[in-house]
């Protein structure tokens, strides 16, 4: 049920960002549009169900899927550790912390050259 609920989460999130990217594009075409002319009705109609149907299901179920991770204790790990260290009961080696701190951010750097700069 955990990974139901993480996979969830993150369909939520990618439906709720193309929404909301996909909406700006949307009226960009719109202020091309001559008011009160069929397109901009067309543009209308759209505009409102993108966000209606979409962008805005979308954040909230992006909230309860996040949310419901939280309850599950899934995702906040940072206060787990923040606790075991006041009741001085931590038990990770440095070393731990240090790959929790860096391994993301080396990540986060190759994703990003291989989506943008596509080297291969």
């Amino acid at each position: 049920m955990i990974e139901w609920v993480k996979a969830l989460h993150v369909i939520s999130v990618i439906a709720w960002m193309a929404g909301m990217l996909y909406l700006p594009r949307l009226f960009v075409y719109h202020t091309a549009a001559e008011k009160g002319s069929v397109q901009s009705e067309t543009f209308k109609i759209m505009e409102r169900r993108l966000f209606r149907a979409i962008t805005t299901p979308a954040m909230i179920a992006t909230w309860v899927f996040g949310l419901w991770m939280v309850h599950l204790g899934l995702v906040d790990w940072g206060s787990v550790h923040l606790k075991a260290f006041a009741r001085d009961a931590n038990d990770k080696p440095q070393k731990y912390f240090r790959m929790l701190n860096e391994v993301p951010t080396v990540l986060m750097i190759v994703i990003v050259i291989m989506v943008i700069v596509k080297p291969f």
